[in-house]
């Protein structure tokens, strides 16, 4: 067989991770193909059909901004040439059962206030300690966990010695997130709040690492709206990917990754058509290669501790109505009776039966109340699923007397309840995305070493690499984007390295962008 070009990559799923891989890969030279299943960008970044317009069932905003205007700029563009982005103010209001409510605001002084007028001065404090703990906890988990292709609690460890005092308490690591919110707040209504973060890692505040309460400091800052929903951030990427010579096809299924003498050599697609690389980034979830979804060939590729356990799933109602009884806000958060019970069912793989319900509302993004049908979108968190499972009997109905029965008892109802076609199960993400179990985010963060269980952008087969939301830290956009930065650096190094009679100016261009690295921030 004849050598595959030195400088061809091919890309498998165009998610956030690959997007942001294929613009870094195309910027500096390398001749780039991205290889999609479905027929448009942005994996499980999507907007799905209702009677109001299209809502997006991924994100509902942009966070930690500054991974993706480096990202734009390595590419020489800048992304407020693309996106239109608005700054949230307002992050979101939680109702709970006895009637109360607290909104929660970018500005953090202005929480504090509200804070207090919601739970007293004590609870000021606490709130005021607890953020401030968060933030140290992101600073000092930034540069050696986050901006790390490989990172480890060896890395994490020099930082911590530079402030052992500070540091090592805000890090707890004997204590699961639950006990140190248990620790850092005395209103049983704030406890819930805050250790609800956990479920943004796709995990449980009962068995997550208690430094994933660094989560809060991420998502009460540098909040922004995209206009036309976050999928715009996806077809800006894909937009500025082609720009610079990446090719697209999409409705293109990969069948097998073809490994021969222990190295990558291209893909076969469903239609039999091979495709030659010796280059080769999967932006899915890792768990699909060690189950050979993919082709026997990269079983290896991973451990199989990287990808398990799994990270918790959803019930995903997306769909068109007129909401009554109380005054929704473009973010809301309706909490269960007892947390507790809520956990303990999804650790049984059962669907809770006293849930906390997430509802975004975004035509309310501007502070205003439709007079029309709005587009709704409600989230219950759920279990992984076995592979290949069908959907549970019964489970549209149970779904929907949960979520919307919890709702009336907090006095929001709809004139319209959702058909079958408005609900993605956990079932449903797993046969949409292969390997995945239904998991939003691969493995679960659960226990002191989960985070830093993952796997990461290198696989054990060379010329495979990893990007997307199984890999490295990749839970929540700005992750997996980074997840892509940090499989490009590595394909782009390798290439450099590549014995070869000539360099290429794709090789030329790699190199200087090795040797420079990326921009950094000052900001996280």
């Amino acid at each position: 067989m004849a050598r595959p070009k030195q400088n061809n990559v091919i890309v498998i799923g165009s998610g956030i991770g690959g997007l942001s891989a294929a613009v870094e890969l195309a910027a500096a030279g390398m001749d780039v193909t991205v290889l999609e299943q479905a027929y448009a960008p942005g994996g499980k970044l999507r907007q799905l059909p209702t009677e109001a317009g299209p809502i997006d069932v991924g994100p509902a905003v942009l966070t930690i901004r500054s991974v993706f205007d480096e990202l734009f700029a390595r590419a020489g563009t800048r992304l407020d040439e693309h996106v239109t982005l608005t700054a949230e103010t307002l992050l979101g209001r939680h109702w709970w059962q006895d009637g109360s409510s607290l909104d929660l605001f970018a500005d953090p002084d202005e929480s504090a206030r509200a804070v207090a007028d919601f739970a007293g001065n004590e609870a000021r404090q606490e709130f005021i300690a607890f953020s401030a703990k968060a933030r140290r906890l992101f600073e000092a988990f930034n540069e050696p966990v986050m901006q790390n292709p490989v990172p480890g609690l060896a890395a994490l460890g020099k930082t911590v010695l530079r402030d052992i005092r500070t540091l090592l308490p805000a890090m707890a690591p004997t204590q699961t997130m639950a006990q140190c919110i248990e620790k850092s707040f005395s209103d049983p209504r704030l406890r819930q709040l805050f250790g609800r973060y956990a479920t943004h890692a796709g995990g449980s505040p009962y068995s997550s690492p208690a430094f994933l309460s660094l989560i809060w400091d991420v998502k009460s800052r540098d909040v922004w709206r995209v206009k036309g929903g976050v999928i715009s951030l996806a077809k800006a990427l894909e937009k500025v990917a082609r720009e610079r010579g990446a090719h697209f096809r999409y409705g293109t299924e990969v069948e097998t990754i073809l490994v021969e003498r222990n190295r990558v050599v291209g893909v076969v697609l469903d239609t039999g058509e091979r495709i030659e690389s010796e280059r080769v980034l999967f932006n899915g979830d890792p768990a699909a290669l060690t189950r050979g979804i993919l082709g026997r060939g990269t079983r290896r590729a991973i451990k199989q501790s990287t990808a398990l356990p799994r990270a918790l799933s959803a019930y995903i109602w997306a769909f068109a109505a007129k909401p009554s009884g109380v005054d929704l806000l473009h973010h809301n958060v309706f909490f269960g009776k007892d947390q507790r019970n809520e956990f303990d069912a999804l650790a049984r793989g059962d669907i809770p039966d006293d849930p906390t319900l997430c509802l975004c509302a975004p035509d309310r993004a501007e502070s205003a109340t439709p007079i029309e049908a709005e587009r709704l979108e409600i989230v219950m968190n759920g279990a992984p699923v076995e592979e290949n499972a069908p959907s549970i009997d019964g489970e549209y109905a149970q779904c929907r007397a949960r979520t919307f029965d919890t709702l009336q008892g907090m006095n929001l109802s709809f004139d319209v309840i959702p058909e079958r076609t408005a609900l993605i199960t956990p079932s449903d993400l797993a046969l949409r995305f292969p390997g995945s179990n239904g998991s939003m985010f691969g493995r679960s963060p659960d226990g002191l070493r989960g985070t830093f269980q993952c796997a990461t952008t290198r696989s054990r087969i060379p010329g495979l690499y990893l990007a997307g939301g199984g890999v490295h830290l990749g839970t929540g956009m700005p992750m997996a984007s980074m997840s892509g930065r940090h499989a490009a650096e590595a394909i782009l190094a390798d290439n450099a390295a590549a014995p070869r009679a000539s360099r290429t100016m794709a090789s030329s261009t790699a190199s200087s962008m090795i040797a420079n690295g990326p921009p950094q921030s000052s900001s996280p």
